[in-house]
């Protein structure tokens, strides 16, 4: 497993190529600016072979009574994302 942060997306590209079956955690989408389409595009392999970390997102959903709630729907938002790239 490597770890590749998302916000250089074209970088999966060449990575991919030099790694073809390996499985990559990739940290970065959503707050710090990856893009999950982008990763998923250039990233995955025929396994999907990525494990993508947006927990910044949802960590920052809510400082107030709703965290709960707000942390929830930010990962089902890219949970629901995740699913129509697969």
């Amino acid at each position: 497993m490597f770890v590749i942060g998302a916000t250089q997306a074209d970088s999966f590209i060449n990575i991919r190529k030099l790694t073809p079956e390996h499985f990559y955690l990739v940290p970065g989408v959503g707050a710090q600016g990856g893009s999950l389409k982008e990763i998923s595009e250039k990233a995955m392999n025929k396994d999907c072979g990525i494990l993508v970390n947006v927990s910044r997102a949802i960590i920052y959903a809510s400082d107030g009574e709703d965290f709960a709630e707000r942390a929830r729907e930010i990962a089902l938002q890219y949970q629901q994302e995740m699913r129509t790239y697969l």
